[in-house]
């Protein structure tokens, strides 16, 4: 195996046996920042994942049409759009920067699929929540406020299970 010449900064480039394969150097150099930012991300997700349904079970108890009703719709429709779909893009993008850093673990490991899994719990509850809030702003809910204080349990079940799975990395 030889390294090439690159003529790109912070890109080294690995020749094998006539194959090319790209390693990005910048991303090892970068990974505590990736780190940092993927859990700036993973928080601001978390929070609003937590919050919306709050919301729906407040705005359970509002009169369709009403002035508190619509001012819910306007505080789920910017928390989903603003802060929780951009949040959850951030937390998944920097997310894939850690996976694909050459040299720092992982693939081989149980629990990074574990915790895979895991996350694709929280897109999905990230998409219900998402078809609920459309449910809402047609004044179609039929569901009481039980359930949605039922369903805010999820995201803190899944989180707490993937917190566990990356600080103890069982085998």
């Amino acid at each position: 195996m030889r390294v090439c010449d690159s003529a790109r900064k912070n890109l080294l480039i690995v020749c094998n046996e006539g194959k090319e394969e790209i390693m990005m150097e910048f991303l090892v150099e970068l990974y505590q920042w990736n780190k940092a930012l993927h859990i700036i991300g993973v928080i601001s997700w978390m929070a609003a994942l937590l919050y919306l349904p709050r919301l729906y079970v407040y705005h359970c108890d509002a009169e369709p049409g009403s002035q508190v009703s619509e001012m819910l719709k306007t505080m789920e429709r910017r928390l989903l759009k603003v802060i929780m779909t951009p949040a959850m893009v951030f937390a998944l993008i920097f997310g894939a920067l850690l996976l694909l850093t050459s040299g720092m673990g992982g693939w081989g490991t149980f629990w990074l699929y574990l915790k895979l899994i895991f996350v694709t719990g929280l897109l999905l509850f990230h998409g219900f929540l998402a078809r609920w809030r459309k449910e809402f702003e047609i004044d179609a809910n039929r569901r009481p406020a039980r359930f949605y204080r039922v369903a805010n349990e999820i995201p803190t079940l899944l989180m707490i299970i993937i917190v566990i799975l990356v600080v103890i990395k069982p085998s």
